[in-house]
């Protein structure tokens, strides 16, 4: 017999339960011997008599943890039983609990094993026992049918709730996997409102400013802000059009694909940013990046614009993107003092995030009286311009 049907005897394997059940049956089973009355052709009770009463419950120890050594167990304190010449009384019944055991919790090796075991014993105890036990054998058959069926269905129970169990963790576990799907996407679609609509909101707000001030001694230049206005906030109705349409796509309507920006991109968000007045320099040629990267260095000269006029008065503001083999520099630089109050906000968290998601990193800080914005972006294939 293979040793994964007889699995090893452990102590602290054995269940609290088994053990009352097998102290429980000893005192019963002992109980019973000493009161029944026996008479010839049976050897009278005695001290062997009381050990295999004894003996057969204490095989039900081990139901839980190698019910298919039970069985061996109580069978063959059975079997010694009739061969010597006791009653065998009580002894049956740690027989069938432990075959219940067997169909119960073990699987079809086990299953098969049992029926191997039970049917030598029962004709092992037609053979030794002293009465003619060939009226017995349906009384036997049957009590062997009744255990076998009631572990079968003591095991389909069992697995049912199992599955269950199953079904019920796998769905939690969908229902979270689809929660921490919802949650990146909710925080994605934050940066993106927070770095678009933020960028045209301020840019707006800035123009307007300017044009206020210059209104009376320089009206051309105040149309000026005010036509870039409009442009910044048809821009701006765009973006949210576009944000709108991801989170509730409508069928009828033809799907655009993703923001793809290009040089010509860089180009618009430094003029927005030359309408407030700020002189701002571009160098971005011969530059290649993935799709991913390239939308991730927009934003991040999105939002480093939006934090130089926003923390500063004045002062040109410098943008360069160069490539460095298989990297991709970006360095964005404003002069000016920057305001008392300045404090480190979402924008920089945003930056920091898209380029670690595209596999860079970024800096950012104040340096030799300049504020600047550093990142390393993964080089790929850019559309050109």
């Amino acid at each position: 017999m293979s040793s994964s049907l007889l699995r090893p005897l452990r102590l602290e394997a054995l269940s609290r339960t088994d053990a009352a059940l097998a102290g429980a049956l000893v005192v019963a089973g002992v109980a019973l011997v000493l009161a029944m009355p026996v008479g010839p052709p049976y050897r009278p009770v005695d001290a062997a008599a009381v050990a295999l009463a004894a003996a057969g419950p204490l095989a039900l120890l081990w139901r839980s943890a190698a019910p298919l050594v039970s069985l061996v167990a109580a069978d063959a304190v059975l079997v010694v039983n009739a061969a010597a010449g006791y009653t065998v009384g009580f002894l049956a019944w740690p027989s069938w609990i432990a075959l219940f055991s067997c169909f119960a919790a073990g699987g079809s090796r086990v299953r098969g094993a049992a029926v191997a075991i039970a049917v030598p014993v029962v004709a092992a105890y037609v053979a030794f026992d002293p009465v003619d036990t060939v009226d017995a054998l349906p009384y036997i058959g049957m009590t062997s049918l009744v255990a076998i069926a009631a572990g079968e269905i003591s095991h389909r129970r069992t697995r049912a709730a199992a599955a269950e169990a199953r079904e019920a963790a796998e769905s939690r576990a969908q229902a979270l996997a689809a929660e921490r799907l919802l949650l990146q996407e909710r925080g994605r679609l934050a940066r993106e409102l927070h770095d678009s609509l933020g960028h045209t909101v301020n840019v707006m707000v800035m123009q307007a400013g300017v044009g206020r001030r210059v209104f009376a001694d320089n009206p051309a230049f105040a149309r000026e802000a005010l036509e870039s206005i409009e442009t910044v906030g048809r821009t701006a109705l765009d973006e949210l059009d576009r944000l709108l349409r991801v989170l509730q796509p409508d069928e009828r309507r033809a799907r655009t694909g993703p923001f793809a920006p290009t040089v010509a991109d860089l180009e618009e968000l430094v003029e927005r940013i030359r309408a407030t007045g700020r002189p701002v320099e571009l160098r971005a040629d011969g530059v290649q990046l993935t799709a991913g990267s390239a939308r991730a260095l927009y934003r991040i000269v999105q939002e480093a614009l939006t934090n130089a006029v926003r923390h500063s008065q004045a002062g040109p503001i410098r943008v360069e993107v160069r490539q460095e083999a298989d990297r991709v520099l970006l360095d964005v630089t404003s002069e000016g003092a920057p305001a008392d109050d300045v404090a480190p906000g979402r924008g920089l968290v945003n930056m920091r995030e898209r380029a670690r998601a595209e596999g860079g990193d970024l800096e950012a800080g104040p340096v030799d009286g300049r504020f600047r914005v550093r990142a390393h972006l993964p080089a790929g294939t850019m559309v050109p311009a």
